[in-house]
């Protein structure tokens, strides 16, 4: 597939004005500013009352993750998308799904505007940011539609076309290699449409260093689409758009093994729930995704979902 380089400012999805700020009152592995503003109250109220408490957590599966590369003038790219989704539907509560448009060149023809005919911009800056880094690092990304499943090294690359989603994602629900844990619990007040999430992150087995990465997904949006017949479908269904990641880190924070006690880490995060691509305020129609990956290989090695309301 052509590639055409186009790149365009990106708007930041997330902002916050001036505000007290204050460190996380718990010992925490990672010093994360916290914007105490976003709790509608006495923040003393919220660290006496609302601060979660994390019990042993029992999982033994490992999920995965099908990072969709797409773009919204390809015409390969509804297929791709429809599969994606497809696997996420037949294992919901273990393969979750982002649709990130981007791709090898960052912002391409694919996810450049078009009005009045493709005027929503999909795009975010760090989703942007990982196209880039993954096009430039030849892992297999030649254009749209393409992508990872927990970004797992096959053939010599991590990404994959779509035709290898399939008997990939069945291979990583079928091995039973879990290594990390994850738990969270996260609070939203609408009255300020800001969010605490909390995160445990649990080692199983001894590791190097991890990157820890928090999606912010919008579940679904009525759109354009280009299609296979090179129609112009207006209501098109974009399911499970990225929309940046919630600390503005494309390939999240580290946790070093000295980070951990007893083989647990904590990350907490402070952000405002934006609104969707529409202009509408519909924290119902969102949803974090958490994963942890191996800093050496990227490899993905555990990720969850967590509603927002």
């Amino acid at each position: 597939m052509k590639k055409i380089f186009f790149f365009a400012l990106a708007t930041a999805v997330f902002a916050t004005g001036s505000c007290d700020k204050i460190e996380t009152p718990y010992p925490q592995v990672q010093s994360l500013e916290l914007d105490t503003t976003l709790y509608p109250g006495l923040w003393s109220d919220y660290i006496e009352n609302e601060w979660p408490v994390f019990t042993a957590n029992t999982n033994t599966n490992r999920n995965v993750l099908i990072e969709d590369f797409t773009g919204h003038t390809c015409v390969f790219c509804p297929a791709a998308a429809d599969l994606a989704y497809a696997l996420h539907e037949a294992n919901p509560t273990r393969v979750f799904t982002a649709g990130i448009h981007a791709g090898p060149d960052g912002i391409g023809d694919f996810q450049a505007l078009n009005p009045p005919n493709y005027p929503t911009d999909f795009t975010n800056p760090q989703g942007v940011e990982i196209g880039l880094w993954f096009g430039i690092n030849d892992e297999g990304f030649p254009g749209n539609p393409r992508g990872p499943i927990n970004r797992v090294n096959q053939g010599g690359a991590i990404f994959q076309s779509p035709a290898s989603w399939t008997s990939m994602t069945n291979s990583q629900l079928s091995g039973n290699n879990l290594r990390v844990n994850i738990q969270a619990k996260l609070n939203y007040y609408p009255s300020t449409k800001g969010a605490f999430l909390h995160t445990e992150i649990e080692q199983l087995v001894p590791l190097d260093d991890l990157g820890v990465v928090v999606y912010l997904i919008e579940d679904s949006l009525v759109g354009d689409q280009k299609m296979s017949d090179n129609s112009h479908n207006t209501s098109y269904i974009h399911r499970d758009i990225m929309r940046g990641c919630i600390d503005g880190r494309a390939f999240g924070r580290t946790l070093k093994p000295a980070d951990f006690t007893a083989n647990k880490a904590y990350l907490d995060y402070s952000f405002l729930v934006p609104n969707q691509l529409n202009g509408v305020h519909n924290p119902s129609n969102m949803h974090l995704l958490i994963y942890v990956y191996d800093k050496l290989s990227l490899e993905i090695l555990q990720v969850i979902k967590q509603k927002i309301e």
